[in-house]
């Protein structure tokens, strides 16, 4: 996965990037199994799908459509547990990061 600065390094260094409106419109939501792809999750977690890593977590939540069923601070524990990163905003980060990466053919 690309971190940040190596996003931005990549990009400057891209000959040809696409524009940004015709990866996602603005006001476009990009589906969380879009976002969790089965690449991320392998690397970075013990789960092979988001799916799978809701249903897992100490919840009645049994798929990613349920997520908001999972109280907050058991989440951040949960994914602490179960992925490389320490609470869920580093693992959306990352998510978002590996995503961005992907559309723009910056992969590293």
């Amino acid at each position: 996965m690309a971190q940040p600065d190596d996003l931005k390094a990549a990009a400057e260094e891209a000959e040809d990037l696409p524009d940004p409106r015709d990866i996602v419109a603005e006001d476009e939501e990009i589906p969380l199994e879009d976002l969790f792809d089965a690449e991320f999750m392998a690397e970075h977690t013990d789960f092979e799908t988001f799916d799978e890593m809701v249903a897992a977590s100490p919840s009645a939540a049994s798929s990613a459509a349920e997520l908001e069923l999972v109280p907050d601070g058991e989440w951040d524990e949960f994914v602490a547990e179960t992925t490389g990163f320490d609470d869920e905003e580093e693992l959306v980060f990352a998510a978002r990061d590996h995503w961005v990466a992907k559309q723009l053919g910056l992969d590293a």
